[in-house]
């Protein structure tokens, strides 16, 4: 059974005249007749009683006609959702987040996609550290990874750099340098540090580290999974930390963010994905880019 024969029979089904019906149609009547010759013959009934000047639909043909306007429009909406699939209006993008990245780059890619691409569903992950970010793009597990790229990308993903930002030291509230205008690194020597996972879990431990030791300084280390437990950390009075620039969105009473002095200690931002992604990855990609972009 052919789809434009199924066309055809419900133009005629809503016409009840073959000429009518075959210029709706724009095809010659012949033709029309034929088609509906072919499309009785398949299914074994007939669908129009010719004996009388009017075309009538028999039984079959009342039936066949409430069936073909479901499959038809059901047809039509499968058709329409894989135009948008194709053009990356539709589907499902899986986008994790690094955890210096959760506070203000994913709540604006979310309100994006939402007004711009409604029918696009995001599954949201934030709070990752790089390399598990690295790990579950390789695995399939996700499709677009913001995260702070280490020396260099694993087989299979692509980096694209978004942006560099300064770190800033993030200090207790009631701490002597809260109100500064800037704080040098050494400043903050005999002060316990909070920072992220050592070891390969996480690609922010080693700056922070590198700062402090250009400044002569090997401060005892409090680790943390999370960049939000790092703040809440200081908050709580348990030492310092140096975290980007963009975690200062992240506001929490307890805390002050502070510049550093002197040159600037400056870390990455990218977007990381499979090659050749899909046209909905793609589209997602671009407004995480254009959401990143430096001021």
């Amino acid at each position: 059974m052919e789809i434009r024969h199924l066309r055809s029979f419900v133009v005629l089904a809503e016409e009840r005249h073959f000429g009518r019906a075959a210029a709706r149609l724009h095809i010659a009547q012949p033709a029309l007749s034929q088609q509906l010759r072919r499309l009785e013959h398949e299914l074994g009934v007939t669908l129009l009683d010719r004996s009388t000047r009017r075309v009538d639909l028999t039984e079959a043909g009342r039936l066949l006609q409430t069936r073909a306007l479901r499959m038809l429009a059901e047809m039509d909406r499968t058709t329409g959702d894989l135009e948008a699939l194709a053009a990356g209006l539709a589907g499902t993008v899986r986008l994790g987040f690094v955890g210096t990245a959760t506070y203000d780059v994913l709540p604006q890619v979310a309100r994006r996609v939402r007004a711009e691409l409604p029918e696009v569903h995001l599954e949201l992950h934030g709070e990752l550290l790089g390399p598990a970010l690295l790990d579950a793009l390789v695995a399939g597990d996700l499709d677009l990874a913001v995260l702070r790229p280490g020396p260099g990308a694993p087989d299979g993903v692509v980096l694209r750099e978004l942006r560099t930002e300064p770190l800033v030291a993030v200090l207790p509230a009631q701490h002597r340098l809260a109100g500064a205008d800037a704080v040098e690194v050494a400043e903050l020597a005999g002060e316990p540090l909070v920072t992220h996972p050592s070891g390969h879990r996480s690609s922010m431990q080693p700056r922070v580290l590198d700062a402090f030791r250009r400044a002569g300084l090997e401060p005892d280390l409090i680790e943390v999974g999370e960049t939000g437990t790092l703040v809440v950390f200081v908050a709580a009075g348990l030492g310092v930390g140096l975290v980007p620039a963009s975690v200062r969105a992240l506001r929490l009473d307890g805390v002050a963010y502070v510049p550093l002095a002197g040159p600037a200690e400056e870390v990455t931002l990218a977007l990381a994905h499979r090659p050749e992604p899909g046209a909905a990855v793609t589209r997602v990609a671009e407004l995480v880019a254009e959401v990143a972009r430096p001021d």
